[in-house]
Formats: C-alpha cells, sequence, structure tokens
C-alpha cells in the first residue's frame, strides 16, 4: 500500500469526511486549518491520482475526487509503523503514551473502557 504524505493526508481526511468533492470543496475545507493555494491542492490531487490514491470522475464540468483507499486501512498501516518504530512493538506503551497526554475526552475515555471490557469478556469466553 501506499504511504500518503501528510498534505496527502490532508486531502484524504476532506474526502473520507465529506465524500466525493471537487478540487475547489477540498481546498475550501483545508484553508479552515492553514492557508493553502489552490493550484497548490490541485497538483496534490493529481498527483494523488497518478499514485492511485484518489480517482476522479470527469463526467461533469467541475471534475470530483473520491478517495480509493480506506482510513481505516491507512490507520493500521500508520498505527504498525508507530507502534514498531516508536514504541517497539509495545501496544501498552502507545496506549500509555496516548491517554498521559491528557488529550483523550470523558466520552471517548468512555469509550476505551467499554473497549476495555469487551476485551476482558472476550477472553475470558
Amino acid at each position: 500500500m501506499i504511504k500518503p504524505t501528510e498534505s496527502e493526508l490532508e486531502i484524504l481526511n476532506v474526502l473520507w469526511t465529506n465524500g466525493p468533492s471537487s478540487v475547489r470543496e477540498v481546498n475550501k475545507k483545508i484553508n479552515e486549518q492553514k492557508e493553502v493555494g489552490y493550484t497548490t491542492t490541485l497538483k496534490l490531487m493529481q498527483i494523488m491520482t497518478q499514485k492511485g490514491l484518489v480517482e476522479r470522475d470527469e463526467s461533469s464540468r467541475s471534475h470530483i475526487y473520491s478517495a480509493r483507499i480506506k482510513a481505516e486501512d491507512i490507520q493500521e498501516q500508520m498505527l504498525d509503523k508507530l507502534l514498531n518504530t516508536a514504541f517497539g512493538g509495545s501496544a501498552s506503551k502507545l496506549v500509555l503514551s496516548a491517554l498521559g497526554s491528557g488529550k483523550a475526552s470523558a466520552r471517548e475515555l468512555e469509550e476505551i473502557k467499554a473497549l476495555i471490557q469487551k476485551l476482558e469478556q472476550d477472553g475470558n469466553q
């Protein structure tokens, strides 16, 4: 699987969140976070098409792009790399580091607790 660059991931995140979109729509969403020129976004999306990360529908006047890869596949690939390179393959070190950052919301902590309970129950069966 092709590893997207940071800029390509930003574009993919827009497509995963908003669904198929024009370059203008993607550029507008990215510009809510940081200023990026339209031509830069266009060029990146053209490169991403060549790489097979997105596909372009040319049936309408403004071309519509959609992600060709699933968010879960990229997340899994990136998590595996992070786990192995930064945490020596230790899932507990990764989770403790993530939770220790204090960035998890109360809702996320409840979801994590529920997942741990489910994993414990599944392991005892």
